[in-house]
């Protein structure tokens, strides 16, 4: 299995709409980048998480032919707004899409996009919207834990598939109690925005602090602003600690 990060840029991309790269040299590809989703890639299935509004431009450049199911972390629009191009895959198999959300972020998807889930003339529904549950199994060679972690003033999901590769992209605090199923995993893929303190996103202090209490064999920041030029981390971060960049894929 593969865990491509399609998307690994704060909530406004990098560059921004106005062209603006704040510290990042635009000169560097791995630079540019598109509001967070990602993939794990099966055999058979595509497991997609969450729909970046820049899911066209992300399913184009990795030669993504086919969504099979769909898990969202939370209900922010950099999460979410790019649900409508969930359509063409619901098109090419005549069958609802599943897509699993917890309770706040269902509430808002249906309030949102409700021409997703419920049929309308000439319009039916892409979309079937389950209940997020602590584990699934998505299918026999892919097992999913789901755990909340603060994001601010709500709460966000993280995934841990197989017990090797964890991914929370919106987080400011893990909770103790879960601190156990965090420790030594192959890959911890994780919100690092800047390097101040921000109310909402772990900074950059904040993750490699974890990183030590952690102890994962591979960090990969992601949520990344545009505070945080890539050549400038990997002058300055641990051997074990990588910013990410769009289409980084891992193997797990």
């Amino acid at each position: 299995m593969k865990f491509v990060i399609l998307g690994c840029g704060s909530s406004m991309g990098v560059p921004r709409a106005d062209g603006f790269f704040g510290n990042c040299n635009s000169n560097n590809p791995k630079n540019f980048r598109t509001r967070c989703s990602a993939l794990i890639k099966c055999k058979k299935q595509n497991i997609l998480i969450d729909t970046s509004p820049d899911l066209r431009t992300q399913m184009l450049k990795n030669r993504i032919k086919n969504v099979d199911h769909v898990l969202y972390t939370h209900s922010h629009a950099d999460q979410t707004h790019g649900i409508n191009d969930l359509r063409v895959f619901f098109l090419k198999k005549k069958i609802k899409l599943p897509v699993y959300a917890d309770k706040k972020t269902k509430k808002y998807l249906l309030d949102s996009f409700s021409y997703c889930f419920k049929d309308y003339k000439d319009y039916p529904a892409i979309l079937n919207l389950l209940d997020i549950k602590d584990k699934m199994n998505i299918n026999k060679i892919l097992s999913v834990e789901t755990l909340p972690v603060k994001h601010g003033s709500i709460k966000s999901l993280s995934f841990i598939m197989n017990k090797k590769i964890a991914y929370l992209p919106d987080a400011n605090e893990i909770y103790v109690k879960d601190y156990k199923k965090f420790m030594n995993l192959k890959y911890l893929v994780i919100d690092c925005l800047r390097h101040k303190t921000h109310p909402s996103h772990f900074n950059l202090d904040d993750v490699l602090e974890l990183n030590i209490l952690f102890k994962p064999k591979n960090m990969i920041l992601t949520n990344l602003h545009s505070d945080l030029d890539y050549d400038k981390l990997m002058n300055i971060l641990p051997k074990n600690v990588k910013p990410a960049y769009d289409g980084l894929t891992l193997d797990f």
